[in-house]
């Protein structure tokens, strides 16, 4: 349910307007950078005033302070594992438990019926507009494989349906399917219990980790699962296994990792949860070595803030200018961590600008709801559809002297796999951390999702086509389509499958308008996504970009301990622990934990790390395109 309060002073209703304007001639992405960005300010304010919708019928579901009263003054100042008081006014806000928002009003996001789940069937449409052609594999040359995992490992995070005992059975296309009948039985996501008339028509799903930016991938989703987590020392640290003089994380009997979220396991995801447990516990010892008298829960509490604000850091302007890596939308990025007045001067000064995010940025600058109670939403979650990222082989090379060590297929690094390179000595992390930076990922497109998570066998016995599932939960859990989802967003819709591709590719055109029966309405959000022009530099569609910019800087602004007035600052952070904040990157924590990277990033100078790295010796002849495997210069 949508707040009816104003969420916007008459100065930004004015700027709105003015860009609405502006665009009827000129887009954003062609104005002026610092006009552009700008214009991206008041299209966020815009879309924060009509594109946030409450998962609940009633913001009662959200408890009260009288309802569930803080346990503990710890929490005041420190993040609860379960998600809880953040919000000291309403606790259950964001927790572990809660259900998902919307972008969209419920009214148009309901229950579907057998027939619009089934039409046109989903494993055709992951077939015919998924499936790489001819095992062809469409690069992101402005990007590396850091970046792909990197998005994954904060994904994992945020989003976690729960699934019913109910299967849904894939109708396959014909009796010439590869993907035997029995594995193409996903489980339907388990809708939450009906709390309003309205939830029958159009029902609600939990999120089974929390929705803030609190590191749950690494801590936990529970403070039970955070207290097992960690070393039984008074040092606040997480548990890590040593061997030698290399950290890996522990496992469990059955081998699986012990970190806060586990499931969809490769190599990617075993070193950047390493990467960032060893940095929690380089902040420990940093904060053990300026205030030794602090016991181990506090020294655990500040450093999970400082971790978790980093990655937020990092995530906000690293990671996203290199995925859409457009002027305006760097200067948009920055200005939305530093404000317009920018690093230094914010540094220097702190938040000076409580009542505007524009200034001084969003940490500090009073954490607020825009009239909606805070969650993730469904749309966010289809929006994060990203597997075209993933290659069908990584490269991997010396991080000291570019020797090519061996070229590995994907599925050899997934789930069990996922740590075998380290553990037999055929790669350090340094070795895996270069290798990443100079390989591709794919390009978010059609017909760029890899082979193998199109035939992806689990460890519970299933194998998943990763395409049809992804139709196939944006449907279910009522993600409107494609045209619709654009009107939503008050974006044109197309009117032809040939306006749709841009007008230039008139054999894709003409497979969508088969595929989907001459209806364009019935275009699902990922396809037509995936087949839209792209704005210069960026890493996928505008459509899916207009959640992205609205989502994005909603879990800065929503979260009280990154931008509350009180909360952002070395009185809750620590000043050793602001400090580490405030100045370090992504590079910063590479080099800390593995300074054979050290002369390779300082190669780079100023470039993203996201970006692909400076390669030396034998790499150098690495094109890291099309098979993602050497070739001879």
């Amino acid at each position: 349910m949508a707040s009816t309060e104003p969420r916007a002073t008459i100065q930004q209703s004015l700027g709105i307007r003015i860009f609405h304007v502006v665009n009827k001639f000129i887009p954003w992405f062609k104005l002026p950078p610092l006009i552009g960005a700008l214009n991206l300010t008041f299209l966020r304010l815009e879309l924060r005033q009509f594109n946030l919708h409450d998962g609940y019928a009633s913001p009662e579901a959200q408890g009260t302070s009288q309802d569930t009263p803080l346990p503990d003054e710890r929490y005041r100042w420190a993040r609860h594992s379960d998600g809880e008081f953040n919000s000291l006014e309403r606790p259950l806000m964001g927790c572990r438990g809660m259900r998902f928002g919307r972008n969209f009003p419920r009214r148009f996001t309901p229950r579907p019926t057998e027939e619009e789940i089934w039409t046109p069937n989903p494993r055709m449409i992951s077939d015919k507009f998924m499936a790489r052609q001819n095992g062809r594999f469409i690069p992101a040359t402005s990007l590396n494989m850091l970046a792909a995992a990197w998005i994954q490992f904060q994904v994992h995070g945020l989003f976690n349906h729960p699934a019913s005992e109910e299967k849904l059975e894939v109708p396959l296309p014909d009796e010439g399917d590869p993907c035997p009948r029995a594995t193409m039985e996903p489980y339907k996501t388990k809708p939450d219990m009906v709390r309003d008339p309205s939830d029958v028509k159009c029902p609600g799903y939990v999120n089974e980790n929390t929705a803030w930016w609190d590191g749950s991938q690494i801590y936990g989703s529970s403070e039970e699962a955070t207290k097992a987590l960690r070393t039984k020392k008074p040092d606040g640290k997480l548990a890590l296994d040593e061997v030698g003089t290399v950290s890996f994380l522990p496992r469990d009997i059955d081998g699986n990792p012990k970190t806060g979220f586990n499931n969809n396991w490769w190599t990617g995801m075993e070193m950047l949860h390493t990467l960032f447990a060893l940095e929690h516990n380089a902040i420990c010892d940093a904060l053990k070595s300026a205030y030794p008298h602090w016991p181990g829960d506090q020294i655990f509490d500040k450093a999970r803030l400082v971790n978790c604000a980093l990655m937020a850091k990092i995530h906000t302007i690293e990671w996203t200018p290199a995925i859409l890596a457009h002027p305006a939308l760097e200067i948009d990025m920055n200005a939305n961590w530093w404000g317009i007045a920018g690093e230094s001067l914010t540094k220097m000064l702190g938040p000076f600008s409580k009542a505007s995010e524009m200034i001084s940025g969003i940490p500090g600058s009073g954490h607020e709801q825009d009239g909606v109670p805070y969650a993730l939403t469904e749309e966010f979650v289809s929006v994060y559809r990203m597997h075209c990222l993933m290659p069908e082989t990584l490269a991997f090379f010396s991080s000291r002297t570019g020797r090519h060590i061996d070229t590995v297929p994907l599925p050899s690094l997934t789930f069990s796999h996922a740590a075998e390179p380290f553990r037999n000595s055929l790669l350090t992390f340094s070795d895996a951390f270069y290798s990443f930076g100079i390989n591709y990922p794919g390009a978010i497109t059609h017909n760029n999702y890899p082979s193998f998570l199109r035939a992806l066998a689990t460890p519970d016995g299933q194998t998943r086509d990763l395409g049809t599932l992804d139709i196939l939960r944006d449907r279910e859990r009522g993600v409107p389509r494609y045209c619709r989802f654009r009107r939503l967003l008050r974006m044109s819709a197309p009117r032809t499958f040939l306006e749709l591709t841009g007008g230039h590719d008139r054999a894709l055109a003409a497979a969508l308008e088969t595929a989907y029966d001459g209806n364009i309405e019935l275009v699902d959000a990922l396809v037509g996504s995936h087949a839209e022009p792209r704005i210069p530099g960026f890493g996928f569609s505008e459509t899916a970009f207009r959640i992205f910019i609205l989502m994005a800087s909603r879990r800065l602004k929503s979260d009280r301990f990154i931008a509350g007035a009180r909360e952002w600052g070395p009185a809750t952070y620590s000043r050793v622990g602001f400090d580490w904040v405030q100045n370090n990157g992504m590079k910063d924590v590479l080099g800390r934990h593995f300074p054979e990277l050290g002369e390779v990033l300082r190669r780079g100078g100023g470039q993203n790390v996201f970006a692909p790295w400076v390669k030396m010796g034998e790499s150098k002849r690495y094109k890291g395109a099309e098979t993602n495997a050497p070739v001879k210069a």
